[in-house]
């Protein structure tokens, strides 16, 4: 919320996720930027891989946005993200509207 209120809605994508690395490093929250999470269809690893813009604590997903209206779609692709890595969770952010908007995604494994 820190980031968003500071910069407001307007910027690129990149510009959210380095303002929000550095709040990540602020508050000493272990992260990874721009990982390469593996894919697994039923107990096998697939060769492909998706990046995640920030993968938290080991275990939570972070998927940013800059979209004026969050369409289903990227619901979903966090969705996806969650049951192909065997993450539990993961939060959908989107800078692009005037008040932050988020989500929680859980999966059930």
């Amino acid at each position: 919320m820190k980031v968003h209120s500071e910069l407001g809605p307007g910027f690129l994508e990149s510009v959210y996720q380095e303002a929000l690395e550095n709040e990540f490093s602020n508050l000493e929250i272990p992260f990874i930027k721009e990982v390469k999470m593996e894919i697994y269809y039923g107990d096998k690893k697939l060769k492909k891989y998706f990046k995640a813009d920030f993968l938290c604590y080991d275990k939570i997903i972070i998927e940013l946005k800059t979209v004026s209206f969050i369409p289903p779609a990227h619901y979903a692709q966090v969705k996806n993200y969650l049951v192909a890595t065997k993450k539990e969770l993961g939060i959908l952010v989107n800078f692009g509207t005037p008040s932050l908007t988020y989500k929680r995604i859980l999966n059930r494994v």
